[in-house]
């Protein structure tokens, strides 16, 4: 956690990580984002995780890197994406997250690679997150963690049953 003087109690930057995760998530599931919608998307994933970042937890720190890397595959953005999916990898594995987390930080490298244009490292990490969802022990879950990394060669969006 990052220490910041703030007047703000750490229910009120709680409260603004997860609205604004669950505002960026809306704007990722938008199919007509204009300009500005993509712009706000990319703002609020960021600022969802910076409080996360007074607050949370390396559980939320590394959803919020995956929050963040989606994002920038979605634009296309190729860099960024993987910069935010190596950091999400790196707080899943330092931290111990268990298989789902891990497996969507191999979800965000290969949907990074992908948007990059590198498919033999898009290939090994759905490689990876397809075996870290074979660990996971809640079926829906499961279920979720791999709708995600089949849709990661369309660049597409897994859509919610």
């Amino acid at each position: 956690m990052i220490e910041l003087k703030t007047t703000l109690n750490k229910e009120i930057h709680k409260k603004l990580a997860i609205d604004l995760f669950n505002h960026t998530w809306d704007l990722i599931e938008k199919t007509d984002r204009s300009e500005l919608d993509d712009e706000t998307m990319m703002n609020s994933a960021h600022a969802s995780r910076f409080h996360w970042g007074l607050v949370g937890t390396p559980l939320h720190f590394a959803r919020g890197e995956w929050q963040i890397s989606r994002v920038y595959s979605l634009l296309g953005r190729a860099e960024p994406a993987l910069f935010h999916a190596k950091k999400s990898l790196e707080l899943c594995l330092n931290n111990n997250l268990g298989n789902f987390d891990l497996g969507f930080a191999y979800e965000a490298l290969a949907r990074a690679y992908a948007t990059m244009g590198d498919m033999m490292q898009r290939d090994e990490n759905m490689k990876l997150a397809k075996l870290s969802a074979e660990q996971v022990q809640k079926e829906n879950d499961k279920v979720w963690l791999l709708k995600n990394v089949n849709t990661v060669i369309s660049l597409s969006l897994p859509k919610w049953e």
